[in-house]
């Protein structure tokens, strides 16, 4: 329900083991479960029956990349049944940018490449990440939920509110059905989603993003972070959510525009 938007960070690009003590340290056996601390996050966010019966989502807030001084909205639509999602930004020096799945076809239009159908891996990654309830980590898309460590949770950019730094996380792997492992982060004291490190196949190649969420609020029956900071290749952008709806969102909203559907054979 709450995308993953590391495909907008394409846009802005330019051992020695000592003999064990009498007491060992706690082996990675003793950590939390990670389906179990998926489903922590699940019940602090409003839990599984809160999140299934919503069937749609529309959120605006602004888009910000710190190094450039380039700041401007951000409007998202995401719907399930089948899945869909459309990411609109509008960048100063650059114009406007939109992104979208429809159930079947991912594309991007931007001033900078114009209009472009994902084909292949990218394709399928996109699909994936539309997935409406994706906070459920579903089985079905996800092979393995396994916790790796104890860690410190992500870092968050300087113009966000910080939401994680310094806490302790747990640092859960995820293999998805399409190949790709993702990383989330979990607040320990919490148990809410500090953050995550996605791989995914992009224009310019392999790319890894690692982000940050917080700044949780309550909006309806959910508690939705607004804040997400993301790194990639060196380059850092941040959103922040003002305004947050559910179900209200027709389906002709993600319907392909004519430059894309003149690609669609």
């Amino acid at each position: 329900m709450f995308f993953r938007l590391a495909a907008l960070a394409v846009l802005f690009v330019t051992p020695f083991h000592a003999q064990a003590p009498a007491k060992t340290a706690p082996a990675a056996a003793a950590l939390p479960d990670g389906r179990g601390i998926v489903e922590r996050h699940i019940k602090e966010v409003g839990g599984r029956d809160a999140i299934l019966a919503h069937k749609s989502m529309h959120v605006k807030g602004t888009l910000a990349v710190p190094a450039s001084g380039i700041t401007g909205p951000i409007e998202i639509f995401g719907a399930a049944n089948p899945d869909r999602v459309i990411v609109k930004t509008s960048v100063p020096g650059i114009g406007d940018i939109m992104e979208g799945f429809d159930g079947s076809h991912a594309w991007i239009v931007s001033p900078m490449t114009g209009p472009m159908l994902k084909i292949g891996k990218e394709l399928q990654q996109t699909k994936l990440d539309a997935d409406f309830y994706s906070e459920l980590r579903d089985a079905k898309k996800y092979t393995t939920v396994k916790t790796v460590e104890k860690t410190t949770c992500p870092e968050a950019s300087a113009s966000t509110a910080k939401p994680a730094e310094g806490r302790s996380c747990y640092k859960v792997a995820l293999s998805r059905i399409d190949g790709a492992e993702d990383f989330d982060f979990y607040d320990v004291a919490t148990g809410l989603r500090a953050g995550g490190i996605n791989t995914r196949e992009s224009s310019m190649g392999t790319m890894t993003v690692t982000s940050a969420l917080g700044g949780y609020k309550k909006f309806g029956d959910m508690l939705v972070a607004t804040t997400q900071s993301q790194k990639v290749m060196g380059v850092e952008q941040t959103i922040t959510l003002s305004s947050v709806e559910f179900d209200k969102v027709e389906s002709s909203v993600f319907d392909p525009p004519a430059a894309i559907k003149a690609l669609i054979k």
